[in-house]
C-alpha cells in the first residue's frame, strides 16, 4: 500500500510540474502545424510591419531574443546576418523580435550591420501570440559605442529567445524554445532544407 500511495504521489508532483513547465514556457504558445499568428508590429523604421503581407510569400523565420546590444542576442543577430545570402538562397525572410524600442533597434542595425528587420515589441503582445513568456518592465540603461558615444536605450520587457518557422502555406513548421543564440542560424538553414 505505501508503495501504490508513493507511486501516486510521485505521478501527481511529476504532473504538477509538466504543468507548471508547460505555462511558465508559453504552454498556450503555438505548435508545429497550427496556423501562423496574424499580428502588426512597428519595424525599425517606426513604419507600421503587417505578418499578412509576408507570410506565404517566402519562408518566414521569427525569432524572439531578449535585447539589443547585449552579449548572446548580438551572437544571434550576427549570425543570421553571417548566413542571410544562404537564408536568402533557400526563399527565407528573417525578421528579429524584442521589447526594445525602435530607437535600440535602429542603434542594433547601424552598429552591427543587420540587413533584416527588428520589430519592437515593446508591450509583449507579439510574444503573448506566439506562446513566448515575456517579462513586462520598462527599463532605461546607457550603452556605450565603439567611439566613446553614450546613447539612453529604452526597453519595454524582455522576451525569452525562442524561433520560429513559418512555412510558405502560413503553418507552423519548427519551433525552438532551447535556442543556442550563436548557432540560431544555422539550425534554421538545417530545418529549412528539411522542408524542401
Amino acid at each position: 500500500m505505501k508503495i501504490k500511495l508513493g507511486a501516486g504521489v510521485c505521478c501527481l508532483a511529476v504532473a504538477a510540474l509538466v504543468l507548471c513547465n508547460s505555462l511558465s514556457a508559453g504552454g498556450n504558445g503555438v505548435k508545429v502545424g497550427d496556423p501562423a499568428p496574424k499580428f502588426t508590429s512597428t519595424d525599425d523604421q517606426g513604419k507600421t510591419w503587417k505578418s499578412g503581407d509576408h507570410v506565404g510569400k517566402k519562408i518566414l523565420v521569427v525569432y524572439f531574443y531578449p535585447a539589443d546590444l547585449t552579449g548572446g542576442c548580438t551572437k544571434q543577430a550576427c549570425g543570421f546576418r553571417d548566413d542571410l545570402a544562404k537564408l536568402t538562397d533557400l526563399g527565407v525572410e528573417v525578421v528579429g523580435v524584442s521589447g526594445d524600442s525602435v530607437k535600440n533597434h535602429k542603434l542594433f542595425k547601424k552598429i552591427e550591420k543587420l540587413p533584416f528587420t527588428l520589430l519592437a515589441d515593446e508591450d509583449g503582445s507579439v510574444a503573448k501570440k506566439f506562446g513566448v513568456p515575456f517579462a513586462k518592465g520598462e527599463k532605461t540603461f546607457k550603452f556605450k559605442d565603439k567611439e566613446g558615444n553614450f546613447h539612453e536605450l529604452i526597453r519595454g520587457g524582455t522576451a525569452q529567445r525562442w524561433t520560429f518557422v513559418i512555412d510558405k502555406t502560413g503553418k507552423i513548421a519548427m519551433v525552438n524554445n532551447k535556442v543556442n543564440a550563436a548557432e540560431d542560424s544555422k539550425k534554421i538553414i538545417e530545418a529549412v532544407k528539411d522542408l524542401k
